[in-house]
């Protein structure tokens, strides 16, 4: 697609679905890609690390491709990017911040030296071919967020991922509603906006306000303070430091990303800490516990995280201690609850005061919700409008907010994965669907694990497995040895060996029948020895585990 008036938004990830962010905007006959984040994997994909979109389309346009263009440094809007440097070769553009979270990905992916960075501030505009992109500083529950503005001749097409509008931020830097409204004067052709808050009524609460409800339970603990919260949400690390520092207390930190991120941070001059204020974990034995708080990772409940590591007692260096304070700074991902269950009834188990329950102020969201929704949809007056980034419920509840300030039924667009919309003079069409979806991260495996490999590990996974080994003599065709029959994760052998035998005998039949009329195929005969075996067990137990015969040749 050539034509400069016609301009064509393509999502591959972030809609329906909470992750793996990605949307494509088409100017022109050029790509910009804007953010790659992953998604963390479901109860129903075992085995799997990570989920990333589906970047075929991009591949096939490689030549079309003129960079990477990130919001900010979540996982999941820039936690795809080494997977999509690996096929495209093209320049990432982000903030100071966001571009040294990426780095150390980068690293770990041996990608740092063949990558080209480019850094970006708010209040920039650039072109790279076809692309005329702004930069516009917005809030969110990190630092360094910008939402862009790409200039077209059909008008701006503005996509506002994470987002608040945060009337007091931690580092005073309010977001730029003033270029939202110029942009809204100019002329907006779609605006694309953060979903994720859309059911909740009102606006988000402020996060100084997490601060000064730091500075209350800090005053007022007696022993230790551990602090579960993002590793990437460095106002509110700094505001943990602030009001350890006013009550004289020494903080260690501890889980790997939040040592990584402290690193970082202090390094760019975004985290201020006194010096002497941050101390090692060995230190922390010739403290005693009134002196101290530990920042820590966990406060999704994640078994490998140093929160769920302490409260099992399973932390090398830390254990949790009657009179110490937990406090946990975030609220459960959805999905998350159970696991986060979990962790806070084994820290209350251990002795500790566990503060987590919303109303008490110990976090809030980094999204927008419905007033600020609505705020930003009356300064860009929007033509066209998409919801994006959150579930279908979200998706369609913010499509309510923008008929609600103005923006006509006909000219919202709920978008799916996959399907490019495209728009010109004459108004905006729906096109064909593009190859899009998952890509599986198993490892280090990319994309060698499908549906089929898990529909495999959940059978394994709730019946077992039984596998049958026969050995044949290959110029006779006749079995020598076998059938012998091993079961794992079905049932326990020596409690049932007479199911065993019988499992045996099924498998020694359905071979002598096959054998008998001279079918010697080995797909045959394992296909046999599956069916009737299968059939027995249901028969006997009512269950299926998977069934995989192994025949052997001599």
């Amino acid at each position: 697609m050539n034509d400069k008036n016609k301009i064509r938004i393509l999502p591959l990830g972030g809609l329906g679905e909470i992750g793996k962010n990605m949307t494509v905007v088409e100017i022109g006959g050029d790509l910009a890609i804007v953010d790659a984040g992953v998604m963390f994997p479901e109860e129903d994909m075992p085995g799997v690390d990570l989920v990333i979109p589906d970047i075929t389309y991009l591949v096939e346009n490689a030549s079309r491709v003129k960079g990477i263009f990130l919001t900010h440094g979540h996982e999941d809007h820039i936690g795809g990017v080494p997977y999509v440097l690996r096929q495209l070769n093209v320049p990432v553009y982000g903030t100071k911040l966001t571009l040294a979270l990426l780095r150390v990905k980068l690293i770990e992916h041996g990608l740092e030296r063949s990558t080209e960075l480019r850094e970006i501030k708010a209040g920039d505009r650039i072109q790279v071919g076809s692309i005329d992109v702004g930069f516009i500083h917005v809030n969110h529950s990190i630092a360094d967020v910008v939402a862009l503005a790409f200039h077209t001749p059909l008008g701006a097409i503005v996509y506002c991922s994470d987002f608040k509008f945060d009337q007091t931020p931690y580092d005073g830097k309010v977001a730029d509603m003033y270029a939202f409204a110029k942009l809204g004067k100019q002329g907006v052709l779609c605006l694309l906006s953060d979903s994720t808050n859309a059911e909740r009524p009102g606006y988000t609460a402020s996060e100084k306000s997490v601060g000064e409800t730091f500075k209350r339970i800090f005053s007022n603990a007696k022993g230790r303070i551990l602090v579960a919260t993002f590793a990437s949400n460095i106002h509110r690390i700094q505001q943990i430091f602030d009001a350890a520092v006013r009550e004289g207390r020494y903080v260690s930190v501890t889980g790997r990303s939040m040592i990584r991120v402290v690193e970082v941070a202090t390094e760019l001059g975004y985290l201020h800490i006194p010096e002497g204020t941050l101390v090692d974990l060995d230190r922390l034995d010739k403290l005693s516990k009134e002196q101290t708080v530990i920042i820590t990772t966990g406060s999704q409940g994640e078994p490998m995280a140093a929160l769920s590591r302490m409260a099992m007692a399973e932390h090398n260096r830390i254990a949790i201690a009657p009179g110490d304070t937990v406090i946990i700074s975030a609220s459960p991902i959805p999905g998350n609850e159970k696991a986060v269950g979990r962790i806070i009834n084994q820290l209350f188990k251990e002795g500790a005061n566990v503060v987590y329950e919303p109303h008490l102020g110990i976090h809030t969201s980094g999204h927008a919700q419905q007033e600020e929704l609505k705020l930003l949809l009356n300064l860009c007056k929007p033509r066209y409008f998409i919801p994006i980034h959150g579930e279908h419920r979200m998706l369609l509840k913010h499509a309510e907010l923008a008929e609600a300030t103005g923006v006509p039924k006909e000219n919202i667009v709920i978008g799916e994965i996959g399907l490019p919309v495209e728009f010109s003079a004459e108004g905006v069409q729906v096109k064909e669907r593009v190859a899009s979806g998952q890509v599986f991260v198993d490892g280090l495996g990319v994309g060698d694990v499908g549906n089929i490999v898990l529909r495999d590990r959940r059978q394994l996974s709730t019946d077992g497995i039984m596998i049958v080994v026969v050995t044949m003599n290959k110029k006779t065709g006749k079995v020598v040895a076998g059938p012998d029959v091993v079961s794992r994760g079905f049932v326990y052998v020596r409690e049932s060996e007479v199911l065993m035998d019988e499992a045996r005998d099924k498998a020694r039949e359905a071979l002598e029948s096959c054998l008998a009329a001279n079918n010697t195929d080995w797909g045959a005969l394992k296909g046999a020895v599956r069916d009737n075996l299968s059939r027995y067990l249901w028969e006997k137990t009512k269950r299926r585990p998977m069934i995989l015969p192994i025949i052997m040749e001599i």
